[in-house]
């Protein structure tokens, strides 16, 4: 079942990457490149997850928590410029 499943749900993330990355070069407002560049790194984890789960392989999980950890700070940082326009108090 799982080897039905895997190629499909790869499609479909793949799809939601190309979406994701669609929006982020379009050309919008700033609060909406910073959703697309949240999406794209979740995305980015799911993708990893997956492939993980293809290949059997635990190291892929812990590249998925350092996106995760990674793009949570950069989104962080990003929010607070957009808001104070300096990161640091």
């Amino acid at each position: 079942m799982l080897e039905m499943v895997l190629p499909i749900a790869f499609a479909m993330v793949t799809a939601a990457v190309l979406l994701s990355m669609a929006r982020l070069l379009m050309r919008g407002e700033v609060p909406d490149r910073i959703l697309a560049l949240d999406t794209l790194y979740i995305n980015s984890i799911a993708l990893l997850i997956l492939l993980g789960l293809l290949l059997g392989s635990s190291l892929y999980f812990e590249a998925a928590l350092l996106i995760a950890v990674m793009g949570f700070v950069g989104t962080v940082a990003l929010s607070k410029y957009l808001l104070r326009g300096d990161i640091m108090e």
